[in-house]
């Protein structure tokens, strides 16, 4: 294992201790989905388990990546944008510490660009939002390079969706081109795994093509049952409540597109 450069590690570790402290103070609520609250304990009892881990093993590369993961997930829930910038700031300064050590590690730039896009929301509207989603996009882009089937294709997916939701130039990066690209090869890459289908199917339905979002659903509904048995346990519950949420909302959406419009009423 690599040692980290005296000055590098002894900012890093100021900035997390600094970070970690400030973890005590964040009190959690949960609203709406925002959702349920089951997920929402099974995400603060997997935040505070990391954390344990990554402090009592600060040089170990899977605890610093497990803890960036985790900050990222109990940021979904945040219900205010302090409390959701602090747990971003939290996994910044492990992927930081991580990449410090070992910068060519793909879990640490992946995650470190999902805590930079918390981080981003947390800020955004604002100029340092959209400086952030560089940051975002330099981190996805690292780790394709280093690993391109990490997370079921998570930095393919999580760059096409950049590419889909951020507004396009001069403002920030966003480009319908690019979006594509990087969704489809996210399909390519692990066509087994419904969230890289789910994400194509929306952005071909935002672009009006429904029939390319069709073809894409009746593949998904396709695969459906035998991802089912792939991604089972109490793990996936929460992604499977997501796609499922999804799913249903392409569905409802492409047959009212398709569905005939009723002839006006006309006054006797």
């Amino acid at each position: 294992m690599a040692i980290l450069n005296p000055k590098i590690r002894g900012a890093t570790q100021v900035r997390l201790a600094a970070a970690i402290l400030l973890s005590a103070a964040i009190g959690m609520v949960f609203a709406g989905e925002s959702l349920n609250p089951v997920f929402a304990g099974r995400a603060g009892a997997e935040f505070h388990r990391a954390q344990t881990q990554f402090q009592s093993h600060t040089n170990d590369s899977a605890a610093a990546w497990q803890f960036a993961r985790a900050c990222y997930d109990f940021a979904d829930f945040a219900t205010n944008n302090a409390d959701r910038a602090a747990l971003a700031e939290l996994g910044i300064a492990a992927g930081h510490q991580l990449l410090a050590r070992e910068p060519k590690s793909a879990p640490g730039h992946y995650y470190l660009g999902m805590n930079f896009g918390q981080l981003a929301d947390a800020r955004a509207p604002s100029m340092a939002a959209y400086k952030l989603v560089h940051e975002v996009e330099r981190e996805f882009k690292s780790a394709a390079e280093l690993d391109e089937h990490f997370d079921f294709a998570g930095p393919a997916r999580n760059l096409g969706e950049l590419y889909f939701q951020a507004p396009g130039w001069p403002l920030s990066v966003g480009s319908k081109h690019k979006a594509r690209e990087w969704l489809e090869r996210a399909v390519k890459l692990a066509p087994d795994y419904p969230e890289n289908h789910l994400s194509l199917i929306e952005a071909r339905i935002k672009w009006n093509d429904q029939a390319g979002a069709q073809r894409e659903l009746t593949l998904l509904d396709t695969l459906w049952p035998d991802a089912q048995s792939i991604f089972a346990g109490e793990a996936w519950e929460r992604s499977w409540n997501e796609w499922s949420t999804r799913r249903d909302a392409a569905r409802k959406e492409l047959d009212e597109s398709v569905a005939p419009s009723k002839p006006p009423k006309t006054s006797r």
